[in-house]
């Protein structure tokens, strides 16, 4: 696989299955030194179960920016167990308006984080520590959810961080979480190219 192979492998989730469609080739070299950092450091430390570049591209890349083209008007972002940084980095190349900070309690994956905010050159913060551990005033627009341990704990948890919306990725066997009651999801919207996956948002009201 090369750079150039990139775009054809997000075109199912940043082409036609998004309107508007985003312009996205001022980023992808971004993401081809995203990627080979991935694999140098998968090498070593597990960051991620999926290691072909074509499915990194895929499944980490394509679902995170197709995840980013639904947020709607947001300022703030926290990705609540963040990773290797997905979906939090993608959707901070798509939208630099936004002030993204990662949240990662592992040391090494958020030493991991912090080496692709520098290598990337971006404003994201990267938390190092529980979500929990952050000072109670904390809020942000959006808080994003993908694949974290215990997903129900860390909704709530998110519920208390989210001003306007929560958006998790999963699937569709995986049971409804539960929100507050101040949450309600809309219809879940499939993940291109994904059997079972979906990205389901619960908005405040």
């Amino acid at each position: 696989m090369t750079p150039e192979d990139i775009p054809d492998l997000l075109r199912p989730y940043t082409g036609d299955a998004v309107t508007p469609q985003p312009d996205l080739s001022h980023i992808h070299a971004q993401l081809a030194v995203y990627l080979e950092l991935i694999l140098k450091w998968n090498a070593r430390t597990n960051l991620t179960a999926i290691r072909t570049p074509e499915e990194i591209v895929r499944r980490h890349f394509g679902e995170s920016l197709f995840a980013g083209a639904h947020l709607g008007p947001c300022a703030t972002l926290l990705d609540f167990g963040s990773g290797a940084g997905f979906p939090g980095l993608p959707i901070q190349l798509l939208r630099p308006d936004i002030a993204v900070t990662l949240a990662e309690s592992q040391g090494k994956k958020a030493s991991f984080l912090r080496e692709a905010v520098r290598t990337l050159a971006l404003p994201t913060e990267v938390w190092a520590g529980r979500v929990e551990a952050m000072p109670a005033a904390r809020q942000f627009d959006v808080v994003t959810l993908r694949a974290v341990d215990n997903m129900d704990a860390a909704i709530q948890a998110a519920s208390h961080r989210a001003a306007q919306r929560i958006v998790i990725l999963t699937t569709r066997q995986a049971e409804l979480p539960a929100l507050a009651d101040s949450f309600r999801f809309a219809e879940p919207i499939p993940l291109p190219e994904s059997i079972e996956g979906v990205l389901l948002i619960g908005s405040r009201y």
